[in-house]
């Protein structure tokens, strides 16, 4: 090009706009143009040689060192083009108005005849500005142009580019050297032919079009002649800047051109840049829309540009201009609609592709999460100290807040845009959701889903969604419309486990369509629902994973490093050695600074109040559902009554399970780490939430879910700052609701937990148990939970036994396995105290020691609080637990324990250095044995149980027992008192008891219980036709519900009572008795005789 050759004085080199612009190319699509100007277009030069040149005389221009002007042609030096000084490229600021002096001469001769010598006329006779002298001089402003090459710069110095085509054409015409409107739009295209084909047209079009809006908007006093031709310049700059973006040939550009024609560069520019897109060009062009299909498809195709380049970059990277150019759309509803219909914005995709290949993808794919990112906040994170780790943390956070408030404006602009584009969205975000189901498989692909980043970003706008319809009130949660999934409805649920329903009784349910369309709260609704499952939730849950992880590699890469001393003769094996030693590191590194980044995210309290938030309306959403009620927190009682009526399970056994999944899960996050939050977020709904379906459990399938309703109670009873009992510690002892329910909701849930049919649910229930004995404490103080265990005792009996039994079973099996333990731990401490043990030996012992250590530790943790549970019943409640189906148990289990903890081989067996670090306190243990002996002291029927257990009662133990009390100041005086008559009391017994054994002698087979061997009091007779006593099946049954001797499933009903025999065992036992008596009698009588004698 002959652009090569030009030059312009260095002094305008600050000025010209046109060096200025960016030199981005992109590759535009395109189309052919409908838009007509008002003469003809002419075809472009291409080149010097197709134009005869006139002959003409050209004033040489001032040299110049800067660099090349694209504009020059026909030897001719490149000028700036003429323009307004004052008038910026944008449109914010308007243009200094000049007088007509102050512009070139209108009047100069065509370059063919020797100009005249002109005098300037005095300031007060000068002669009013023509309408043609007001085109040729705003449009040479505007468009910086010159026909005459004797007028090249205006008054401002600024230069003008020659146009030689239409100078030659205005002089074989005749007509002035003078730009107009008739010859602008050939002047443009003269124009852009010799535009430099490096660089894209928009560099100089795009500055013209700021400058004729900038002419326009400052018209207003002009006449409407004049204002017709601003008017009519904007609408011929606008046309040839489409033309340049859709019809490049029509300047002679051909199709390689193209990569350079696209408006990505200056989107990304932004709208304050000179150099970028204002929104006066953007609205011109949307009304050019329904000219050409072409013309919205550059909005399009730039923006699909812009998302896709934005796919390569992190947060580290420069990507608010990205985010900037979307935000910019978002101003224009039809940019926004037309992008929502283009096949790119919701085409399939495998799950990580959606955050690269959709149009939005890209924009949520920003994030902390990110490799690249991490990297940068955490360098080093094995070695960084916790106050860098939080200082980076909150720095993490401010980026990510500013970063989703943009992505918020963004996906708000798409709802908002209209029906259609609204439809199209939601889509969008439930295919997302729908294609990451594997987010919640036991063993995550990272490659198989989309990014833990892309999907917290994804679940935050979606509560943010939510936040217009959660008020205090809970006004709008009536619209949560349960028939949402009986629709055509947009996640897909068919996989997920339902809270109580299989997949063929789902399947039926689902298939029985519902006419008519959810309304959005609905949409937004069970669309934030599965965001939290596979989203945020699920991000919780690798959280607890990478604990697991990084203690493991921490401890292999020790146990590795303990192996190099053994390498050091061996060069090879020792290199081999440090490489693997560096992966492990490295792996190790990344997984430290990958917690660190998703605590950083996840601890921010905006977001996670906003959720918590969401979590309370899906609770009252959940208590209306099953309670068929309009149910509001604070009006439990006078809305429903536990246990639930099952008419209202049908729509809630078919709901997904994470529905109260995502609950449970997200306030046991907060409770754990940002509790701050809760005093002023929780309601009563919670409360009620868990004691309505602890209660009812039978509306819920999976154990795990109804036993993290236990947790949630428990999580709620910590302390926390002025809260001694916790977030719900005062709300559980003063709500009517609670009152009512909690202590039998918790008793029923300790049975049932007996087994959760999983591998670990023998040690499942143990977790649980130890749970709930903490939430009972919490409100133990309030009386009115004893009267409650008193009316369960009365008025549910069966109830009662059972719970009792379990209680009974747990003190048993955990203190047995926790003195089980004590031997191997002492005989362990002694082996490790041999110096002579190998390096080998002395790890295996030591992490044997650790092993049995732990597991002792938590079984005498859990026997603890089972005896802290069996102290508080028994003193509230000591009637209860001298029942017939349970007092023997019950004394034998304390008879025996006793035994263990102050027996002649206790000393021996239970002595461990360090007791404390297992729990392990034995005289608080013996202790507590004696308060629960002093509680039930009283009844006869206890007495003589405690009397007759031939195994473990033995009155030198209960001796020992009392020395040891007395000597460790464990019990006052008074205490101590009651305890010597109690003893009093079983001795006595035990006297009596052994007597009438005697008196019975030897019982006859038929009276004799086949299971315990002792007299039956009340035989009954079971399916197996075997007779046994009802105490003794009674106890069986509670363990374990099948016949002793056929193992078939049985209750307590299918025993019948054997009242024949019964009869037939108290005659006999009356007889023996009497003749017992006359015997005693008869030996006083002679003893009296020979005392006479």
């Amino acid at each position: 090009m002959l652009g090569n050759s030009a030059h312009r004085p260095s002094g305008d080199e600050s000025e010209n706009p046109l060096d200025n612009q960016h030199r981005q190319r992109q590759q535009p699509s395109s189309s052919s143009p409908s838009l007509s100007s008002p003469r003809s277009t002419p075809k472009p030069h291409t080149s010097e040689a197709s134009t005869p040149r006139p002959k003409i005389n050209v004033t040489s221009a001032v040299k110049s060192q800067s660099g090349t002007n694209p504009f020059t042609q026909l030897g001719v030096q490149n000028t700036k083009i003429a323009g307004d000084e004052s008038a910026s490229p944008g449109t914010t600021r308007p243009a200094r108005k000049r007088s007509a002096p102050d512009v070139d001469d209108p009047g100069s001769a065509p370059s063919t005849r020797k100009p005249a010598q002109q005098t300037t006329p005095p300031q007060h006779q000068q002669m009013p500005e023509t309408d043609e002298d007001y085109a040729h001089r705003v449009l040479s402003q505007t468009f910086r142009l010159s026909v005459d090459p004797h007028h090249m710069t205006n008054s401002q110095g600024q230069r003008l580019v020659f146009l030689p085509n239409l100078n030659q054409e205005l002089n074989e015409s005749g007509e002035p050297l003078k730009l107009s409107i008739g010859t602008l739009d050939q002047a443009i295209i003269e124009a852009c032919s010799n535009w430099a084909s490096t660089r894209p047209l928009l560099e100089y079009l795009l500055p013209c079009w700021k400058r004729a809006v900038i002419a326009f908007n400052t018209s207003k006093n002009l006449s409407a002649p004049r204002q017709e031709i601003l008017e009519e310049a904007k609408r011929l700059c606008m046309s040839n800047c489409l033309f340049a973006l859709t019809m490049p040939a029509l300047y002679g550009r051909d199709q390689n051109h193209l990569q350079h024609e696209t408006l990505v560069p200056y989107l990304l520019k932004g709208i304050q840049d000179d150099g970028g897109l204002c929104f006066d060009f953007i609205n011109e062009a949307i009304k050019r829309f329904d000219e050409d299909e072409a013309f919205p498809a550059l909005f399009n195709d730039a923006m699909i540009q812009i998302s896709s380049q934005l796919s390569t970059l992190s947060l580290g990277d420069e990507y608010k201009p990205y985010i900037q150019a979307l935000l910019t759309y978002t101003r224009f509803p039809v940019l926004i609609t037309n992008l929502a219909k283009h096949p790119s914005f919701n085409m399939a995709q495998s799950a990580p592709g959606i955050e690269r290949h959709t149009i939005l993808g890209p924009f949520f794919r920003i994030s902390p999460l990110q490799p690249e990112a991490i990297k940068s906040y955490f360098p080093g994170a094995r070695s960084l100290d916790r106050a860098r780790i939080v200082n980076a943390q909150e720095s993490l956070r401010i980026v990510l807040r500013a970063h989703q408030d943009d992505l918020f404006a963004i996906a708000n602009a798409f709802i908002r845009a209209g029906p259609d584009t609204r439809s199209r969205t939601l889509n969008w975000f439930a295919y997302v959701m729908n294609m990451n189901h594997k987010r919640r498989a036991m063993q995550v692909d990272p490659r198989e889903v989309a990014s833990d980043g892309f999907m917290l970003n994804v679940t935050t706008i979606m509560d943010r969604f939510c936040e217009p319809f959660m008020d205090n009130d809970f006004s709008k949660v009536d619209k949560i419309d349960v028939r949402y999934f009986r629709r055509q409805s947009r996640i897909d649920i068919k996989d997920e486990t339902k809270m109580n329903a299989d997949q063929a009784t789902a399947d039926e349910y689902y298939s029985k369509k519902v006419e008519g369309e959810s309304n959005f709260i609905s949409e937004a609704f069970f669309l934030t629902l599965a965001a939290h499952h596979y989203g945020s939730e699920a991000l919780n849950s690798q959280l607890k994973n990478l604990d697991r992880e990084i203690k493991y590699l921490d401890k292999h890469i020790k146990a590795m490093e303990a192996e190099r001393l053994k390498l050091v003769n061996t060069p090879h094996q020792l290199r081999l050695f440090e490489e693997t030693m560096k992966r492990h590191t490295n792996v190790l590194e990344k997984t430290i600074a990958l917690k660190h980044a998703i605590e950083g995210v996840l601890l921010d309290e905006r977001m996670q109040s906003t959720s918590l938030r969401f979590m309370r309306y899906v609770a009252v959403w959940l208590l209306r559902l099953v309670t068929g009620s309009d149910y509001k927190p604070g009006q439990e009682t006078q809305m429903f009554k536990l246990p639930l009526s099952p008419d209202n399970s049908g729509a809630f056994a078919c709901l997904p399970e994470y529905t109260l999944q995502n609950i449970v899960d997200n306030f046991k996050f907060i409770f754990r780490f940002l509790p701050k939050i809760l005093p002023s977020a929780v309601g009563d709904e919670m409360i009620a939430l868990c004691i309505t379906f602890l209660r009812s459990s039978e509306f819920i399938k999976n154990p795990y879910l109804k036993s993290s309703l236990v947790s949630l109670l428990f999580s709620g009873t910590w302390p926390f700052m002025h809260l001694k009992k916790g977030v719900f510690g005062d709300q559980l002892m003063a709500l009517p609701f609670a009152n009512e329910y909690l202590l039998h909701a918790l008793m029923k849930f300790y049975i049932e937990c007996e087994s959760t049919g999983a591998n670990t649910a023998f040690y499942d229930k143990f977790n649980i148990r130890y749970e709930i004995f903490q939430v009972i404490k919490c409100v133990w103080s309030n009386d009115v939970y004893k009267h409650q265990l008193t009316r369960e005792s009365k008025t549910n009996r069966d109830f009662f036994v059972q719970f009792v039994n379990m209680l009974l079973n747990d003190a048993t099996y955990v203190l047995d396995e926790a003195f089980t333990k004590f031997p191997k731990i002492r005989n362990l401490e002694r082996e490790l105290e041999n110096t002579s043990l190998s390096a080998e030996d002395r790890q295996k012992k030591e992490e044997e020691l650790q092993t049995i250590g732990g597991q002792a530790t938590s079984y005498m943790q859990l026997a603890n609080e089972t005896l802290e549970m069996m102290k508080l019943f028994t003193k509230a409640l000591s009637e209860s637990f001298t029942m017939p189906e349970i007092v023997s148990r019950l004394a034998s289990m304390l008879n025996y324990n006793l035994e263990t903890l102050a027996g002649k081989k206790a000393a021996a067996e239970l002595s461990v250095s360090n007791k404390d670090k297992y729990h392990f306190r034995p005289i608080q243990l013996i202790s507590d044995f004696v308060d629960i002996y002093l509680h039930l002291g009283y009844s006869k029927v206890f007495v003589d149980a405690v009397a007759a257990d031939g195994r473990s009662y033995k009155l030198e133990v209960l001796d020992r027992v009392s020395r040891i009390l007395s000597s460790k100041n464990a019990k006052d005086p008074a205490d101590l008192a009651k305890w010597d008559k109690v003893k009093a009391k079983f001795e006595e017994a035990k006297h009596e008891l052994d007597q009438a054994e005697l008196d019975l002698g030897d019982i006859p087979a038929e009276f004799e219980d086949p299971i315990m061997g002792d007299l039956m009091k009340d035989p009954v007779l079971l399916p197996s036709r075997h007779i046994v006593d009802r105490s003794t099946i009674v106890q069986h049954l509670l363990s374990d519900a099948k016949d002793p001797f056929t193992r078939q499933p049985m209750t307590i009903d299918d025993a019948i009572p054997q009242v024949e025999l019964k009869v037939r065992i108290d005659t006999w036992r009356e007889e023996k008795v009497r003749v017992a008596k006359e015997q005693i009698v008869g030996m006083k009588g002679e003893k009296m005789d020979t005392t006479e004698d």
